[in-house]
């Protein structure tokens, strides 16, 4: 999958990256590289599963779908 980020410089140092397309998925980074590492970690975890996420009533059923 590929994920449009927006990099911001901020005034005291490093960057912000964001992506618009999750919202909340944040990170910083003092270089635009450990920006752009640390936005990929916080993508990977945003899109996770959670435990929450797989409780499902009686007739829930599971289907799978790609990308």
């Amino acid at each position: 999958m590929k994920f449009q980020v927006v990099l911001e410089p901020c005034p005291e140092g490093g960057y912000t990256v964001y992506v618009p397309s999750l919202p909340g998925c944040i990170s910083e980074g003092e270089t635009k590289e450990e920006a752009l590492r640390n936005i990929r970690e916080a993508i990977e975890l945003y899109l996770e599963p959670v435990e929450d996420d797989k409780v499902m009533g009686e007739q829930a059923e599971l289907a799978e779908v790609a990308l």
